[in-house]
């Protein structure tokens, strides 16, 4: 077997340079979309906006609002059922996002 320069099979050192570049920019465009996701404000609600919650794209709730009107003390599983609904509905639709941010990442191993 003839010696053809190179490296590893990779051809020519330009060529493993292009392919070094390309991965670095596709970590640095890995790391902007992870950084916009933890930025994000996503809303979920349920019981007509009785109760809401802002998630951010990577699932993690920032905040809770719970209309007064959705407080029974008599039926405190309702309100419970509520907060699970709306988290639910929020982690959906942060899913849905992050889905469309890294979709073109998974696999890479970055």
């Amino acid at each position: 077997m003839a010696y053809r320069g190179g490296y590893g099979g990779f051809g020519g050192g330009n060529q493993m340079q292009n392919l070094f570049k390309q991965a670095q920019k596709m970590q640095e465009e890995m790391q902007k979309a992870q950084a916009e996701l933890e930025e994000m404000e996503i809303e979920g609600s349920a019981g007509g906006g009785l109760v809401k919650v802002i998630v951010n794209g990577k699932k993690v709730v920032r905040n809770v609002t719970i209309n007064p009107d959705a407080v029974d003390t008599e039926d405190i599983t309702m309100l419970e059922d509520l907060i699970i609904a709306a988290l639910n509905d929020g982690y959906a639709k942060a899913e849905k996002v992050f889905n469309e941010k890294m979709g073109a990442f998974n696999g890479l191993g970055f």
